[in-house]
């Protein structure tokens, strides 16, 4: 006879251990690792599968599993051990979630990821369909280089004004002012999980091929570059929060 809880657990098991997308692998993967964690099918003090099997199920490389798992352990919520019976063990207590618009209504995540999707997909686009000044050059490769600060305290400023001077250069005033607004909503999310330094130096990468493309006139990677970072913030947002 089938264990009803084992068929449960089999189900949810495959459901978010399924494939990643390749764009955002590193991002994705902690999202799905914690949602693991978080929803029970991989409880406190009890071992996440194989990393050869964990890493053929979600269709990525080790090194990017490892990456992954490296986040968590440095976030406190696995740890590795060795030897004959070691491997990757859900931590006995998880980190206490930190507040969220401490100041305010609660943060509704998915209505910001939402709001900052249409926004800034659109703000990319319109900046590249645009017949770029060279102030407007030079404004945007200055705020690409600030935002790869070495100084993770002023990250997420710099971050926030690369992203604005994207908006700035669409030359749109009410766009710019809308993506202000929702990047102060998303500021309190991002404040409330861990800087992971594999996901700042994607982001990194992300960020030159997004500013790339508005230079070039390419609307359609523009729109396209920025929609693949927005999903590496919202996968980890999701997988820290939800």
């Amino acid at each position: 006879m089938t264990d009803p809880d084992a068929s449960t657990l089999a189900s949810a098991d495959d459901a978010l251990f399924r494939p990643v997308r390749t764009g955002n692998a590193f991002e994705e993967t902690v999202e799905r690792l914690l949602q693991a964690i978080r929803l029970g099918v991989a409880g406190p003090g009890e071992r996440l599968p194989a990393e050869r099997d964990l890493a053929t199920r979600l269709n990525i490389s080790r090194v990017t599993l490892r990456e992954a798992i490296r986040a968590l352990q440095e976030a406190g919520y696995v740890e590795s051990k060795r030897g004959r019976y070691g491997g990757t063990f859900v931590n006995e207590t998880l980190p206490a979630a930190k507040p969220v618009g401490r100041q305010g209504p609660p943060v509704d995540i998915e209505d910001v990821l939402t709001m900052r999707r249409v926004l800034e997909v659109g703000a990319a686009e319109a900046a590249a369909a645009r017949p770029l000044t060279d102030t407007d050059r030079v404004h945007l490769r200055n705020q690409l280089a600030e935002s790869r600060t070495d100084d993770l305290s002023e990250y997420r400023r710099k971050d926030s004004r690369l992203h604005l001077a994207i908006a700035e250069v669409a030359a749109s005033p009410a766009l710019t002012s809308a993506v202000a607004d929702v990047r102060v909503r998303l500021n309190e999310l991002l404040d409330a999980i861990p800087l992971l330094h594999t996901n700042i130096d994607h982001s990194a990468a992300q960020h030159a091929a997004i500013v790339d493309r508005i230079l070039a006139g390419d609307t359609a990677g523009a729109r396209d570059a920025m929609a693949e970072h927005l999903d590496g913030t919202a996968s980890l947002l999701r997988g820290f929060l939800s």
